[in-house]
């Protein structure tokens, strides 16, 4: 039977809310009366059957690209959706990256795809290793899959890595799809798109993460033009048209990137020092601590993680995000960018839970 749901998701919807919320993805909303925007020309309806024209052109100016290659999307979920499903059928060897994101392997496994997995390995850093990706791809395999930044850890894969990734997908008839949503959280040279590094790769990303309009739900996929087309028909079956008044936001948006990212970088960077200064004075944890994006993953050493992170929540009115939600259930992952006095707290509420649990050293 196929799976019809994620659990991850559904957590998010209904259970990642606390007082102090550490279990965001992305930096904290931009408001709307701070972006340079004229009201009186927002129009309700216009030309946008297969996109919207001016929003096509940004997103391919964005990354240097033709935009026959840009494929709207409703979020980055709704990407990866709809490039996996234009690019396997069912029963297809689809190879994704362990620890993932939940909803990638939701999606894979919707689409009724044989899912095999390569290890990222804490004691190397959650890199990725050329090597491990060449022992698992099989010549069935048609499709790998790459968070970069990596999700749930922040850890950068390079170009030269990528590079290799291409090399083994070209050399076995498959593709590599890069989510890259949380790429620009890469505030100093930022790594431009993988898709430049050749025909075999395909991107998504969106505004949602680094920029805070994630309501805009401004999202796409970069593909070469006859799979792009494919994934604009596929839509059909999911969406007539996207709504008008967001697309005429999003080009607002595009215009203005650095402000909207430089507001969300503050906030970051700052939540950033103020975690990689308490970690080292909390023994029952451990991380790979990167040195950009917006979420950390965390080692809990030992005990069970689920009941800490109940006991965190129901006593501590602090949230993060369950590890089990990426395969790693002795981990959880903390978000920043929203609110630096909340992550104060939070930090400190964390602190307090681990200091008073039954099995704390004094």
């Amino acid at each position: 039977m196929r799976h019809k749901h994620s659990d991850y998701m559904h957590w998010s919807k209904t259970q990642s809310r606390a007082r102090f919320n550490l279990a965001t993805s992305g930096v904290a909303p931009f408001p709307l009366r701070e972006l340079p925007v004229d009201l009186e020309k927002l129009e309700i309806n216009d030309d946008n059957g297969y996109g919207y024209a001016p929003l096509q052109d940004a997103i391919a100016a964005h990354h240097g690209v033709d935009p026959e290659c840009v494929v709207e999307s409703a979020g980055t979920s709704m990407a990866n959706h709809l490039a996996m499903a234009a690019t396997i059928e069912p029963g297809d060897e689809v190879l994704v990256e362990h620890p993932a994101y939940g909803p990638i392997l939701d999606v894979a496994r919707y689409l009724e795809a044989k899912v095999n997995r390569f290890p990222r390995a804490e004691e190397n850093g959650w890199m990725v290793d050329p090597g491990e990706v060449r022992r698992s791809v099989t010549s069935k395999t048609r499709l790998i899959v790459i968070t970069n930044l990596h999700n749930p850890t922040s850890v950068l894969t390079p170009d030269s890595v990528l590079r290799e990734i291409g090399d083994i997908a070209r050399s076995i008839g498959a593709l590599v799809l890069v989510d890259e949503v949380y790429l620009d959280a890469v505030y100093e040279g930022t790594p431009r798109t993988s898709f430049h590094i050749g025909p075999e790769f395909v991107v998504t990303s969106s505004l949602t993460k680094v920029y805070g309009v994630s309501g805009l739900r401004c999202g796409w996929i970069l593909a070469r033009p006859d799979l792009a087309r494919k994934m604009r028909r596929l839509n059909d079956l999911y969406a007539a048209t996207a709504v008008f008044p967001g697309e005429l936001l999003s080009v607002v948006a595009f215009k203005h990137l650095d402000l909207l990212r430089e507001r969300g970088r503050r906030i970051v960077e700052a939540d950033r020092k103020l975690l990689h200064d308490f970690l080292p004075h909390q023994s029952p944890l451990s991380a790979v601590q990167a040195g950009w994006g917006t979420t950390s993953f965390v080692c809990l050493r030992s005990g069970n993680a689920d009941v800490f992170l109940e006991r965190l929540r129901a006593e501590f009115e602090t949230s993060v995000v369950p590890g089990r939600f990426f395969e790693m259930p002795d981990h959880f992952r903390i978000g920043m960018g929203v609110n630096t006095e909340m992550f104060v707290e939070g930090l400190s509420r964390v602190g307090r839970a681990l200091a008073s649990e039954p099995t704390a050293k004094p």
